[in-house]
């Protein structure tokens, strides 16, 4: 049984032995090297992960090519583009490791499934739907009223554990300095 997906969802909805051993069997472990894609740009998001070690990026690649990380997801949350998946239209961004990672999938039909199976599916399903909305929301309204200071302050209250284990340059990109830039600002903020 995949212990740690248990235990997350168990957070949010209570289930029987059974249903817990029915959601183990349709999530499938995948592993990743550093640097793999999870999805690419312009695929169909077929699958919902639950990163079971490891961390991942949402990465935007605009006409030039300069690469623009959007957000993490580390070990104990999941990961999808969301939109891809519901709508089964091409994902607009990647999602790339960052570190090796061990992801739990789970395909489209199969999270319909435990849904109607498990008794309490579609609030599992409800809940994280709203916590997926309440993070876009809280992004979108950074990005329009915040400062790159104030979005830095706001990367390190959302992923104190990440300051060690992120190449600076993916830091300022989701800040959204150069990396000069975000050198001048923890300079700042040391002081």
């Amino acid at each position: 049984m995949h212990q740690h997906l248990i235990d997350n969802i168990s957070h949010l909805i209570r289930m029987s032995e059974e249903e817990k051993e029915w959601i183990s069997s349709k999530f499938i472990a995948k592993q990743f090297n550093k640097g793999d894609y999870f999805l690419r740009e312009g695929q169909i998001c077929r699958e919902v992960g639950f990163i079971e070690s490891g961390l991942v990026r949402y990465v935007i690649t605009k006409e030039n090519g300069e690469e623009l990380t959007t957000s993490f997801n580390k070990e104990l949350e999941y990961t999808c583009n969301y939109e891809s998946f519901l709508d089964h239209s091409p994902t607009k961004a990647s999602i790339q490791c960052i570190e090796p990672s061990v992801i739990l999938t789970i395909s489209y039909d199969d999270l319909q499934a435990l849904y109607t199976h498990v008794k309490e599916g579609e609030k599992f399903g409800r809940l994280a739907c709203e916590y997926q909305y309440v993070l876009a929301i809280r992004q979108l309204g950074s990005l329009y009223k915040q400062d790159p200071e104030q979005r830095y302050l706001q990367f390190l209250e959302t992923y104190p554990d990440l300051v060690q284990r992120l190449p600076q340059y993916y830091i300022s990109s989701f800040v959204g300095v150069k990396p000069p830039s975000l050198s001048r600002i923890r300079k700042r903020l040391a002081k």
